[in-house]
């Protein structure tokens, strides 16, 4: 059976005596106090019995790892798991040395002369293998003997995992897959895919704690949890692995930057501390994500991008060894964005617009004569959005908007203008927009750049406010309401009432105090007072402002919130 409590160097330096000795064997108990032991292997090449190691390759430089195996017809299964770059590796054994040449005698041979008799000996090969799958070595009778175990990277450094017992029957310590180890995709959307898979047998017949973990990105499947976990690593961690030469603990690679293997079954859920959020690394990666779903044999992952290819892995993870095992991977492609429905701007009409949260609108203009100018006027209901215009698929314009902002752009025969409008992150948005190839014809008015209303506390009295607003140098009409409110009317309140675009058609008459035309040459001298009146002591009031165009059309000044005094 394998050694799994004698290093190497004491194996190799036994002295032979007049009768065979016999390895220690396996005492499970023993041997699980001496594996949480890390000072146990610290310097040592000996593969323990029924317990799973990590070690490090450094490019081009082989590595060697030593097992005994002390009676004929023992079973053996040795299982390597590269990482994050392809394997060679090969297994062979070589008898171990008989009793002293020196028969009768009682003197040992020389313990140089031993350590050489074994490792200069070349061994029978019984395995070879080159590549990056999960490889598995299974015998049921295998010969007593040292096996050596020899491993080479020649692309760069890397690591790997090493599996190896001599009671594979009763250790099974890699979860077992189903007869049919697929991962099947029953529904596809545009940003979700849901996928199901059967049970482990571990799971469901043997009752060992079993949770399947799910990994997507968009380049490959992955053979492998441990290739998984060092692509989720691979920034800095491989600049503080030991230099060539120097032995370490398999144990300690958690002080190498690599991922705890005790974390493994706390993976959060999909997307839900953030976007395709990362466990391990450092430096996040964006395109390989991986989330554990416990028990579960259906998930669905969302937040996808539409047309787009992912790869799905799944592993069945045995959470009281960590030891896992790969379904076979899968891949989909997510459903093609709906097209959306392109909106036709008639010259010089105005049209509204709803867009939904974070979503986007497409309109067209396509002249019917020829233009030497276009004006696009547009008026931000709610929050910013963002306007482009392309002319026959060039980018002429991108801005955001607030307010009423008005673009004019020159023209070309025959030209069509494809108009994209993105809403806020906020909330769903609202807006009108004007597209004319007639630069006179203006239905939105225009605004000052301070669009306030100003209250004068000194002027407050019982019964009336006094209050002050800009106005621009085009004479435009004015028109102020009044509403009172409850005491407890708050900001948040009146934020939710700012849309602009409702005009004094939406009032009642009662809430009416006057309408003027008020414009001044000189913009410095814009401004406008006016004294509300008939209002009750201590009442708390809502003030809006609209200034109308000449095609009618509206635009509200901020609402002002204003208190009348309680006591003259």
């Amino acid at each position: 059976m394998l050694l799994p409590h004698c290093p190497l160097l004491l194996l190799l330096l036994l002295p032979l005596s007049s009768r065979p000795q016999k390895l220690p064997t396996r005492d499970e108990e023993l041997f699980q106090m001496q594996i949480r032991d890390k000072a146990f292997f610290h310097d040592s090449s000996v593969i323990p019995d029924g317990a799973e190691i990590s070690s490090y390759l450094f490019r081009d430089t082989p590595k060697r790892y030593f097992f005994v195996v002390e009676e004929d017809n023992t079973p053996l299964a040795v299982t390597v798991t590269p990482c994050d770059a392809p394997l060679e590796w090969k297994l062979s054994v070589q008898e171990l040395p008989e009793e002293a040449s020196g028969e009768g005698s009682g003197e040992p041979e020389p313990l140089e002369q031993q350590k050489q008799q074994i490792t200069n000996e070349e061994g029978t090969e019984l395995f070879s293998y080159k590549g990056n799958d999960v490889e598995y070595f299974v015998s049921s009778s295998s010969p007593s003997g040292l096996y050596q175990l020899d491993l080479l990277s020649t692309e760069k450094d890397t690591h790997f995992k090493v599996y190896a017992t001599t009671t594979p029957e009763s250790d099974q310590p890699y979860p077992e897959l189903p007869y049919d180890p697929r991962i099947d995709v029953t529904s596809l959307g545009r940003t979700t895919v849901t996928l199901a898979w059967k049970p482990s047998p571990t799971a469901s017949l043997l009752k060992q704690p079993i949770q399947y973990c799910i990994v997507i990105n968009k380049e490959h499947n992955f053979k492998s949890l441990c290739a998984v976990e060092a692509k989720l690593s691979s920034d800095d961690a491989f600049m503080m692995a030991p230099k060539p030469g120097l032995d370490f603990s398999p144990f300690d690679f958690a002080h190498f930057g690599f991922p705890s293997e005790n974390n493994s079954g706390k993976e959060r859920g999909f997307l839900k501390s953030s976007k395709f959020g990362r466990q391990t690394s450092s430096k996040p990666r964006v395109d390989l994500h991986k989330v554990c779903v416990g028990n579960k044999n259906i998930f669905t992952v969302s937040d996808l991008k539409p047309d787009t290819q992912y790869y799905f892995d799944m592993f069945a993870v045995n959470t009281n060894t960590n030891t896992s095992t790969a379904y076979v991977g899968t891949f989909a492609r997510t459903k093609e964005e709906a097209k959306q429905k392109t909106v036709e701007l008639k010259d010089g009409k105005v049209t509204d617009v709803f867009i939904k949260r974070k979503g986007a609108k497409f309109l067209r203009f396509a002249p019917v004569s020829s233009h030497q100018k276009v004006t696009f006027s547009i008026h931000s209901c709610l929050d910013a959005v963002q306007i482009q215009v392309r002319r026959d698929g060039k980018l002429l314009l991108s801005q955001n908007v607030e307010g009423v902002r008005q673009f004019q752009l020159r023209g070309k025969a025959k030209a069509k203008y494809l108009i994209r409008l993105k809403g806020s992150k906020k909330g769903a948005s609202m807006l009108k927009i004007l597209a004319t190839t007639r630069p006179n014809k203006q239905s939105f008015p225009s605004l000052p750049e301070d669009t306030r209303i100003k209250a004068f506390d000194k002027l407050r009295t019982c019964s009336s406010v006094t209050v002050a607003w800009l106005g621009t140098q085009e004479r435009n009409k004015f028109c102020i309401y009044k509403r009172e409110v409850d005491d407890n009317y708050n900001e948040e309140q009146k934020k939710r009432e700012q849309n602009q675009c409702l005009g004094p058609d939406t009032r009642k008459k009662s809430e009416k105090v006057l309408c003027k035309y008020f414009h001044s040459q000189n913009i410095q001298k814009a401004v406008t007072t006016e004294t509300i009146r008939g209002l009750q002591p201590g009442k708390s009031y809502l003030l809006d402002v609209y200034v109308i165009g000449h095609g009618g059309h509206s635009v509200k000044y901020q609402s002002k919130l204003v208190k009348t005094r309680k006591f003259c």
